[in-house]
C-alpha cells in the first residue's frame, strides 16, 4: 500500500447535457461483471469492458478522472496515457513493485499482455507517491497489484458493426498446498482475440493475447509466476504523421508482439510492515509501416528489458516507519533506423522516505514524511530528488474521514531511444544532446469520505525542466523533432462520488494551464506537451432499476488547447454506455448491448490524426 494516498477548462457545456445523455442510451446501451462501488479510491469508471475489443489494463481509461488517454485507432490499439498534462513518456506502468518500460518510446508503455482478472485495482500515483514509487516517470504512474486467484471462470462471445467480432475465455483453479490449511496454490489462464474493419476506413485491427500464472498463497505472503504474450496488428491513416502527409498516402500500420515473464513475491510481517519483490523480462517487437500499400523494413525495432525491484514499508514503532523503493533496469534495442551507438542503457533508482505519526487524540493525527530518491544511469548524470509531505487526518467514531495535506516532490527521468538515437532529419528527427529531465511538484489537497459520498480535490503547480517533446515549426509542419522544453503547469482537480439508492455516480472536473519555453522562436507547435485539455469533465453512472437489469454510462467533455495541426473542433463529448441483462433462468449469464462514441464525435486526440467513429456491439458472457 502506498505511503501517500493517490492524488488525483471554463465549462460552457452544462452538467445537464451530461446527465441528459443517459436517457436516449439507457434503452440501447456492455458490462461484464458486477463492479465495486464507485469511489474516489476504488472503481473510477462505470464501465471497465471496452466496446471494440477484449478488455486490457488500459480499457476505458479515457473516462478515468485522473488520466487523459490520447488514442490512435482506439485505446487498446495505441493509447498514450498522460497524467496532469504530462506526455506519454512521463507516465509509468507499475505491476507489483516494478515499473515496466520500453526503451524505444513511451508509445509502447501500455503494451501489457496481462488479463485484467490477474490484477488488483488501479492506483494513480502522482506527486509524492510517484516520486517514491515511480521509476523513470516524472509526472505519474499507474500502479497495479496481483490479485488472489479464485475458482471459476468466464467465457465471452460478441460482435458488432464494422465486422467486429471478439471471443474470450478465462479460468482459475485453486487447491490446498500439502497438508497445511494455511497454504494454497492457484493456476489461472486466459485467451482473448478480436478483429474488425475499424470505425473509419483503414482503421482495422487483429488482436490476440495469451496469459497465465501460477500462485502460492501463505498466511502472510503471495507469490506469482506469470507469462504473457500479445500480438497486435492495427492501422490508421496518418497514425503518427498526421494529415500533413496526405499527398504521400500515409496509410500507416503497426504490428506489435509483446512477451512478458514476471515473478512477484509479497510478504507482510508485524502489524503494518510489508515487502514486495518483483523481477521481469520483457521483449517487444514493432514493425511500423508508413504506407501499408508500399511495405518495407525501414522501421523495425525489437527491445529487451530486464529488471528487478523491491518496495515496502518497515514499521519500526507505532509512530515511526520507513518507506522504500528501488529498481534496477537494463535494456537494449535492435533497430533498422537508429543511427548511432546509443542502443543500450542501465538505470538505477532508490527512494527512502521516513514517516512520523503524531497521534493528537483518538481520532486525530498528524503525519510528517521527508526523504529523497537517487536516480542514476550509465548514459546520464545522476540526480538526487527531495520528497516531503505533511498531512492532517481525522476519523470519527462513525467512520467519517477527513484529510488535508501539503506536499513537495522532485523526480527525474531520461528520454527514450527514438528521441535520442534516431536521425536528425526525416519523419521523426531526434536530438542526441537531450539531457536528463527533472520535475518539481507543489501540491495542496483534501480528501473527504462519508457513508454515501466522497470528495477529493487538489491544486498543484509543476515545474518541468528539459522535458523531451515532439514539435513542429511554421516553415515545415510536416516534420516532427525531439526538443527540450521548460514548462510550468498549474492545475486543479476535483472528484466526487455519490450514491442514491439504485444509482451510483462519479463526477470530476480538471483545469490545466501551461507556460512553455522552448528556447527557439521557430517552434510554433507541439504534438504532445501542448496537447492537453484546458477544461475536462467526466460523469459516470451505474443504475440498477431491478436485479436483472443494469445500465452503465460514462461521459467525458473537454475543451482542448488550440493546435495548428488539429482539423477537428477543439471541444469533444464522448459517451460509452452498456445495457446488461441477467436472466434468472440461467445463473451466470449476462447479455449485453454496448455503444462507444455514441455521438460520432470526430475529435482528434492527437493533432492531425483522425479520430474514431461510433461502435456498437452485443454479446454474452457466461460465468461459472
Amino acid at each position: 500500500m502506498a505511503l501517500f494516498n493517490k492524488q488525483r477548462k471554463r465549462i460552457n457545456t452544462p452538467l445537464a447535457v451530461l446527465v441528459g445523455s443517459i436517457i436516449p442510451l439507457a434503452i440501447s446501451a456492455q458490462s461484464a461483471t458486477s463492479l465495486p462501488t464507485l469511489h474516489v479510491d476504488a472503481q473510477q469508471t462505470a464501465n471497465v469492458v471496452p466496446v471494440s475489443t477484449y478488455e486490457t489494463p488500459i480499457s476505458n481509461l479515457e473516462f478515468e478522472p485522473r488520466v487523459d488517454l490520447q488514442s490512435r485507432n482506439m485505446a487498446e490499439a495505441q493509447g498514450d496515457v498522460t497524467i496532469r498534462g504530462g506526455i506519454f513518456e512521463n507516465t509509468g506502468f507499475r505491476v507489483g513493485s516494478a515499473t515496466l518500460t520500453d526503451p524505444q518510446t513511451g508509445h509502447y508503455f501500455a503494451e501489457l499482455p496481462i488479463a485484467p482478472e490477474m490484477l488488483s485495482g488501479l492506483d494513480v500515483y502522482t506527486g509524492t507517491d510517484n516520486a517514491l514509487y515511480g521509476f523513470n516517470s516524472t509526472v505519474g504512474s499507474l500502479s497495479y497489484g496481483w490479485s488472489q486467484i479464485v475458482d471459476g471462470g468466464s467465457s465471452t462471445i460478441g460482435g458488432g458493426d464494422h465486422d467486429l467480432n471478439f471471443q474470450r475465455i478465462h479460468h482459475g483453479l485453486t487447491g490446498q498446498l500439502g497438508g497445511s490449511a494455511e497454504w494454497s496454490w492457484g493456476a489461472e489462464a486466459e485467451y482473448s482475440r478480436s478483429e474488425s474493419d475499424g470505425t473509419i476506413n483503414y482503421a482495422d485491427h487483429d488482436f490476440e493475447r495469451f496469459s497465465g500464472r501460477f500462485q502460492i498463497v501463505g498466511p502472510n505472503s503471495q507469490t506469482d509466476l506469470f507469462a504473457g504474450y500479445q500480438d497486435k496488428f492495427f492501422g490508421l491513416f496518418g497514425m503518427y504523421t498526421g494529415e500533413a502527409f496526405t499527398a504521400f498516402s500515409p496509410f500507416e500500420t503497426e504490428d506489435l508482439k509483446t512477451r512478458l515473464f514476471m515473478i512477484n513475491h509479497k510478504h507482510q510481517y508485524g502489524d503494518a510492515s510489508s515487502i514486495e519483490a518483483t523481477a521481469y523480462t520483457r521483449r517487444h517487437s514493432d514493425h511500423y509501416q508508413f504506407n501499408r500499400f508500399s511495405p518495407n523494413n525501414r522501421f523495425v525495432h525489437e527491445t529487451k528489458v530486464h529488471a528487478i525491484a523491491l518496495a515496502g514499508t518497515h514499521q519500526q514503532t507505532e509512530a515511526f516507519a520507513i518507506n522504500y523503493s528501488t529498481q534496477l533496469t537494463s535494456d537494449r534495442i535492435e533497430s533498422t533506423n537508429l543511427e548511432n551507438s546509443f542502443t543500450s542503457r542501465d538505470y538505477f533508482k532508490i527512494s527512502l522516505v521516513p514517516e512520523y505519526v503524531l497521534q493528537r487524540s483518538k481520532n486525530d493525527q498528524l503525519t510528517f514524511s521527508a526523504g529523497a530518491s537517487f536516480d542514476d544511469s550509465n548514459r546520464n548524470d545522476s540526480e538526487v530528488s527531495a520528497i516531503a509531505r505533511a498531512e492532517w487526518q481525522r476519523t470519527d467514531d462513525t467512520g467519517n474521514y477527513t484529510a488535508i495535506y501539503i506536499s513537495y516532490s522532485e523526480s527525474s527521468q531520461v528520454s527514450g531511444y527514438t528521441a535520442i538515437g534516431g536521425g536528425t532529419s526525416g519523419l521523426f528527427a531526434s536530438d542526441p544532446t537531450l539531457d536528463r529531465e527533472t520535475s518539481e511538484n507543489l501540491e495542496l489537497g483534501t480528501r473527504i469520505r462519508r457513508q454515501s459520498w466522497s470528495l477529493e480535490a487538489a491544486i498543484f503547480y509543476r515545474w518541468d525542466d528539459d522535458l523531451t517533446d515532439w514539435t513542429f515549426e511554421e516553415s515545415n509542419l510536416n516534420a516532427r523533432t525531439a526538443n527540450p522544453v521548460d514548462i510550468e503547469t498549474f492545475g486543479i482537480e476535483v472528484i466526487a462520488t455519490k450514491q442514491w439508492g439504485p444509482i451510483e455516480g462519479i463526477a470530476s472536473y480538471s483545469y490545466l494551464h501551461k507556460d512553455e519555453d522552448y528556447g527557439n522562436p521557430d517552434i510554433v507547435g507541439s504534438f504532445y506537451a501542448l496537447n492537453f485539455p484546458e477544461h475536462r469533465a467526466t460523469l459516470g453512472l451505474i443504475w440498477s432499476p431491478m436485479n436483472w437489469v443494469e445500465v452503465r454510462i460514462d461521459n467525458e467533455w473537454r475543451r482542448q488547447e488550440e493546435n495548428a495541426l488539429r482539423s477537428s473542433d477543439d471541444s469533444a463529448f464522448f459517451t460509452h454506455a452498456t445495457l446488461s441483462f441477467y436472466p434468472s433462468q440461467i445463473q451466470g449469464l449476462e447479455i449485453f448491448l454496448s455503444v462507444d462514441n455514441a455521438w460520432e464525435d470526430d475529435f482528434q486526440d492527437v493533432p492531425g490524426t483522425p479520430g474514431r467513429g461510433d461502435q456498437y456491439s452485443a454479446g454474452f458472457t457466461y460465468r461459472w
